[in-house]
């Protein structure tokens, strides 16, 4: 079994569908049937998303192995995570559904359940194996989700997690990560400029613009956690001198960037898989960039012009909350 498919109802996990049988008894056969040293990783998604709708279910969207062909531009993140391909290694992955339409304030005022939820599973994949940590993947408010489950679990529950255009302000992922489950987990922090529009806007929503999000990192350095912008002009030099071929920046705005764009899937199963060749030590060394300045895709600078906008570029926006989740 490659993907068990559940949601969170009122902070409790229920499988996503009923005729599969009680949450426990499916994890208990899949985890039984991996390997030793075989991965367990669980998806979250982000806003817009809600499993009770079957026209927004992420169980037939971005967490399925084989995206509805109702949704043209989905990507299977378990299929470019490696899941699915039938061979005895490749682990579990586990999709987690949770209600997140309605209004932006609505879905983060869900999310903090949502991750508690999440530390429910979580905790009841340790007891069903106690030795096998479980890695986590989110995007955009999946995030707050991911954040919110650590405060409430064990050291070494949380093998590594990598947080996607993550929508949460620092100062609560810095309390997170210093958490018992937070100082042990390795987080990859991917960040985009082309995300600047939506981090502003939720800045400005949940905080009133004077609490920064993880747009900009973690403002204080931790051997734990790596910030990667991953449109930073010197990003697909440094990238390919690990080994990694992903494509420079495309889009001025965009909210999915960060698992859409070619290459990216093949870091992401690295920081998973292969730990000692992508420890956050290493990783920093070798991405020794700093975050660009927000706006910096907007605005970018032009030698011999002293206007801050001079090279202002005007693109179309297509906010998340406004247009359908893709």
């Amino acid at each position: 079994m490659a993907l068990v498919q559940v949601n969170v109802h009122e902070a409790l996990i229920v499988p996503a569908d009923a005729a599969a049988g009680p949450v426990e008894a499916q994890l208990a056969a899949a985890l039984a049937a991996l390997r030793p040293g075989a991965p367990v990783v669980v998806m979250v998604h982000g806003f817009r998303f809600s499993p009770s709708v079957d026209r927004h279910s992420p169980h037939r969207h971005i967490l399925s192995l084989d995206p509805s062909p109702d949704f043209g531009k989905a990507v299977s993140w378990p299929r470019h995570l490696g899941f699915g391909r039938g061979e005895p290694s490749e682990g579990l992955a586990i999709a987690l559904g949770w209600e997140a339409r309605g209004t932006l304030w609505r879905a983060w005022q869900a999310a903090p359940r949502a991750g508690a939820g999440l530390a429910a599973l979580v905790a009841l994949i340790r007891r069903l194996d106690p030795g096998r940590p479980v890695d986590l993947v989110a995007h955009s408010l999946g995030a707050r989700v991911v954040l919110a489950a650590l405060p409430l679990l064990n050291a070494g529950d949380i093998g590594r997690a990598v947080l996607l255009a993550a929508a949460e302000l620092q100062a609560t992922a810095a309390a997170a990560m210093d958490s018992p489950a937070g100082r042990a987990a390795e987080v990859m922090n991917v960040t985009t400029r082309e995300n600047d529009v939506f981090d502003f806007g939720l800045e400005l929503l949940v905080a009133g613009g004077v609490r920064r999000g993880l747009g900009h990192g973690l403002p204080q350095p931790r051997a734990n956690w790596v910030d990667l912008q991953l449109d930073h002009e010197g990003a697909p030099e440094a990238l390919a001198g690990l080994g990694f071929r992903i494509t420079g920046p495309g889009a001025y705005i965009c909210h999915w960037s960060a698992y859409r764009r070619p290459g990216v899937f093949a870091l992401y199963r690295a920081f998973l898989f292969d730990r000692a060749a992508t420890t956050p030590a290493r990783l920093r060394a070798a991405l020794a960039l700093p975050l660009a300045p927000r706006w910096s895709r907007l605005l970018p600078r032009r030698r011999g012009l002293g206007l801050p906008f001079a090279g202002l570029r005007v693109p179309r926006l297509r906010l998340p909350w406004l247009w359908p989740q893709a």
